[in-house]
């Protein structure tokens, strides 16, 4: 069963924009962080922005100004909203959740977002 299951990828213009949802498993014991990163092809994964579970966000510096990440408790979901994309921001996305409870950090499987024209 996965435990958490990303969507809202895809093809985008350059300066278009995306919403990535990631909703998590109501099995997971707790969650406390919630987080997008990505990877693009050779590259190491990389933090794009994470939420606390009292909201509070942070962002790396490509992000920010461009992204916003924000998430429903009540829902155990998390969104990334992505703004003025560029062809650099092309990569495999990954949502993820810390459970502080048990120590264990949980990861989607991904999903594309292509920005080209």
């Amino acid at each position: 069963q996965a435990q958490m299951v990303e969507s809202g990828g895809g093809l985008v213009q350059p300066g278009g924009s995306l919403r990535l949802s990631c909703a998590a498993s109501p099995s997971i014991f707790s969650i406390g962080t919630m987080g997008w990163y990505r990877q693009a092809p050779g590259k190491q994964r990389e933090l794009v922005a994470s939420v606390t579970g009292g909201g509070s966000a942070s962002y790396s510096d490509f992000a920010k100004g461009r992204f916003t990440i924000y998430r429903d408790n009540a829902k155990i979901m998390v969104y990334l909203q992505m703004n003025s994309l560029k062809p650099e921001d092309t990569a495999v996305y990954y949502c993820n959740a810390e459970d502080p409870l048990t120590a264990t950090t949980y990861w989607g499987q991904g999903t594309q977002v292509t920005v080209s024209s």
